[in-house]
């Protein structure tokens, strides 16, 4: 799990810029690869520097992560 308020961009791993950006992770260690071995479909960058790989769409995340915040703004017993 990924904490939702500390994500800044989820992205597609394709481009050139990405790719550096997940090296330069890599070699700092703060790279987490949540693929279980998967191809890595999303990238997921949190405000600590942190970069986060997932076998998961970016658009498939984002959706959960906003369905999460539409949940967390209903309140306990609003469902």
């Amino acid at each position: 799990m990924v904490s939702a308020h500390r994500i800044i961009a989820i992205v597609s791993p394709e481009s050139a810029p990405i790719k550096r950006i997940i090296s330069d992770a890599r070699e700092r260690s703060q790279l987490i690869d949540a693929t279980y071995g998967r191809r890595t479909r999303a990238v997921i960058i949190a405000d600590n520097g942190s970069v986060v790989l997932s076998a998961i769409q970016p658009e498939t995340v984002a959706a959960r992560l906003i369905g999460k915040q539409e949940q967390d703004a209903a309140g306990p017993g609003d469902e």
